[in-house]
């Protein structure tokens, strides 16, 4: 039976139990028994994250040499049931439902079928999805391809699809013609990929796993680790255990940063016992990162230069400084010259705060910064990473034992899919080693990334969309220009698992490809194969399957993608897609060749316990930017989201962010416990007095509408209004169901990442719910 979501039925609860515990024990067994795989689902996540198993098919934090018994978080075994569920989105199922029908279900309603099991091609005489041969469905995608200029197609990558196939895909689209190779990164870490270079040398993060057995503080910015990496709460237990404190900055009181109970620890599941993970808690307002680091460097910076006067000891490392570093006395003369009224209105917290949380991070011998997409989904996003990295700079954070800056990725392998090839840009691929490999030449014309593939749809000047994986339309912003352009594509093509929302939001001619999941056996001529991906860390892992195929007819990644190939890139004696289907040993071969440096000895080191890791100039303090030192760079203002101005006190600055039972797109439930919140998405929760200042009460339904000066009326209704503890001015609500809010051309400069983190938006009321409270005061009901 389909789960509708209807506000009128929500209730709302306020959570004050630590994240993990019984909570997260009652979800996993609640998540095993919707899928119906109770008995093979212990058995299968006894294998999640193991050196002998599978990498999880979710986030992307890394995976230990000594793993646990349970080496699964809550969030990763929702996603190893949704993959090895028994339900079947059968031919059958699609004879029955027309997909105009389809249309009208929920994403949870779409998703709940379950796993795809044959080839399917939508008809437009019946307005079905109906079942086709593999050879047949490929030899037409095939000719419509060949038809088409290449610069008119596209091959989105999720952040799903391993090492091996992110690596075929990318040559695939080089050799058919184009570098239109947008992915999972244009919509979360392509500012950190576009900042960290400039300052540090290498696009990734400089923290390994064993860092944080050496460091002495770690701060938290703009991300909610209960809900998108818990794993990592098990190193900060250990951390907290010694003493370590941590400094979070974040618009909401996330329970996993608040406090844990691990499942796997019998005192802490018996007893009242906790762990308190931050030791200081700063709700910043929306936006107000650059601010707040601001305020600690400038504090940092004024009591070194008072310490010097006095002939005490510095608070900075000059010798760090001197040695490794470019631009510090702009920088630091920007920060002397910064106002505190400014930071403190800009950053939401006191100077009181910011300076106790300074004076903390000054006693650290080695500090580490983690931080997620409350920072990289901005306007100015690049420029706040660049103000994070100062923060570490001064104190020499960089490129020593203990000490680094962490980007907590989220897809599983995201990160890895850039590190062989995924990306839009020519000059990020070895051009030198692909011609010697393969004998052809890599495209120049720099290719779409998602915001510019977005704008060619809405010009009407994209012919062919593939889809490795993802929920491209649900992902992206301004649904409402998009979806109508969406359907003029004149061809669709999805490699997936399940029915999402760009399966019945579709193009022209509209193919789906269902392909094994990484959790299942995948058996080629060579025998059965394995896999691999790259965790936040920089680690390479191998993956193997454990369990049995949800369907006979089911193709891997890699074999689709390899007769693909064959059908659409001039014939190459120098590429055997036969082979590399056959035994995926030798396209890691082929990576190796390309990118010796990192995958040397590929096949040898991919079963490494806890994976093997890529080299990173910035751990050896070797700066590969354009002085040859790290650099400072300083900030021209704090704001950032300038292109978002308020316009009237009645404005609220607007976050989307994700629930507890959600990855990514795919919904698992309707409830978010850590939040209090049950039966609904459709929900926006703002501060009391906000909501007291527009008489506004608890249960009244809003719509809301993006303030936005371009003529475009966004705007999404039905949403029920909840107090929350969230800063003045602020207002949360869940991605993906606000993306119609985001402007297209609201996105980060340099990265053209959206910026779903603050979204100017008004709201007007619908009405109450029936038997609502209208006291303005009233605050969450129980359930």
């Amino acid at each position: 039976m389909k789960t509708k979501d209807i506000p009128q039925d929500a209730t709302f609860t306020e959570y004050t139990h630590a994240a993990g515990g019984w909570g997260s024990v009652r979800a996993l067994g609640s998540i095993l028994m919707q899928e119906n795989v109770v008995a093979n689902g212990a058995r299968v996540l006894m294998k999640q994250n193991k050196p002998d198993g599978f990498a999880c098919v979710s986030c992307s934090w890394a995976k230990p040499a000594d793993p646990h018994m349970f080496e699964f978080c809550e969030n990763g075994a929702k996603a190893t049931a949704w993959e090895i569920t028994d339900k079947r989105a059968t031919p059958e199922f699609f004879a029955a439902h027309t997909v105009s029908e389809l249309e009208q279900w929920s994403d949870l309603e779409l998703e709940s079928v379950g796993r795809l099991t044959e080839p399917l091609r939508y008809d437009a005489a019946s307005d079905k999805y109906l079942p086709l041969s593999w050879q047949q469905a490929l030899d037409e995608i095939g000719t419509e391809l060949r038809a088409m200029p290449p610069e008119k197609v596209v091959f989105y990558a999720s952040g799903r699809a391993s090492l091996e196939t992110s690596y075929m895909y990318q040559l695939m689209a080089r050799m058919y013609g184009n570098n239109n190779l947008p992915d999972s990164s244009n919509m979360c870490h392509e500012s950190t990929s576009v900042a960290l270079p400039k300052t540090i040398g290498v696009a990734v993060g400089t923290v390994r796993l064993e860092d944080f057995e050496h460091t002495d503080c770690i701060l938290f910015f703009g991300h909610n680790t209960g809900t998108n990496a818990p794993r990592m709460l098990h190193p900060l237990e250990e951390a907290r255990k010694r003493g370590v404190p941590v400094i979070t900055f974040n618009p909401l009181r996330e329970r996993g940063l608040v406090s844990f109970v691990n499942p796997q620890s019998p005192l802490e599941m018996l007893t009242p016992a906790r762990t308190a993970i931050s030791t200081q808690y700063l709700q910043i307002r929306i936006g107000g990162d650059t601010a707040a680091a601001m305020g600690m460097a400038k504090w940092l910076i004024e009591e070194d230069d008072a310490a010097l006067a006095a002939r005490q000891p510095r608070l900075l490392d000059p010798g760090f400084i001197a040695d490794h570093t470019s631009g510090f006395e702009e920088f630091a003369r920007v920060v002397r010259a910064a106002d505190w009224g400014e930071i403190e209105t800009q950053s939401g917290v006191s100077r009181d705060q910011l300076e106790q949380a300074a004076k903390t991070y000054t006693g650290a011998r080695a500090a580490m910064l983690m931080y997620g997409m409350g920072i990289t989904q901005h306007r100015e996003a690049v420029r706040t990473i660049h103000m994070l990295t100062n923060l570490l700079l001064l104190r020499g954070n960089i490129g020593k034992p203990g000490a680094g800056i962490c980007p907590i990725r989220g897809h599983s392998n995201v990160q890895g899919q850039r590190t062989v090839g995924i990306t839009e840009k020519p000059e990020m691929v070895p051009q030198e080693k692909l011609r010697a490999q393969y004998g052809f030449e890599v495209p120049q014309k720099k290719g779409l990334n998602t915001v510019e593939a977005c704008e060619e749809i809405l010009r009407r000047d994209i012919a062919g969309f593939i889809m490795l994986g993802g929920n491209f339309v649900r992902a992206i912003p301004d649904h409402s220009r998009m979806e109508p352009a969406w359907r003029e594509i004149p061809l669709t093509v999805q490699i997936m698992t399940r029915l999402n929302r760009s399966t019945v939001i579709h193009g022209k001619k509209s193919y789906l490809l269902p392909c094994l999941g990484r959790i299942e056996i995948d058996q080629q001529g060579s025998g059965p194969q394995a896999v691999s991906v790259e965790d936040s860390t920089g680690c390479m892992h191998g993956s193997r399957g454990v369990t049995a195929p949800a369907s006979e007819h089911l193709w891997s990644e890699v074999a689709i993608v390899a007769e693909l190939a064959k059908r659409i890139t001039p014939p190459n004696p120098k590429v055997d897609w036969d082979a590399w289907r056959a035994d995926y040993s030798k396209i890691r071969s082929a990576i190796a060749e390309t990118y010796p440096e990192i995958f040397h000895d590929f096949n040898e080191r991919m079963w490494t316990p806890g994976g093997f890791a890529r080299p990173l100039a910035a751990r050896e303090r070797k700066w590969n930017t354009d002085t040859g030192k790290a650099n400072f760079i300083a900030p021209d203002s704090f704001e950032e989201d300038p292109d978002m101005p308020a316009h009237g006190p009645d404005v609220l600055r607007l976050m989307t962010t994700r629930g507890d039972s959600q990855f990514n797109t795919t919904v698992y439930s309707l409830d978010d416990r850590f939040r209090g919140v049950y039966g609904t998405r459709r929900v926006l929760l703002l501060n009391a007095a906000d909501m007291e200042r527009l008489q506004l009460n608890n249960g009244d339904f809003v719509t809301a509408r993006t303030v936005c000066d371009d003529g475009i009326d966004r705007r999404v209704g039905n949403l029920r209004v909840q107090s929350f503890d969230i800063p003045p001015g602020c207002i949360m609500g869940y991605f993906p169901e606000l993306n119609p809010l985001i402007p297209l051309a609201h996105h980060a400069k340099g990265s053209k990442v959206p910026a779903a983190k603050s979204i100017p938006v008004r709201l007007s009321v619908v009405g109450p719910r029936p038997g609502a409270a209208t006291d303005p005061e009233s605050q969450i009901r129980a359930a």
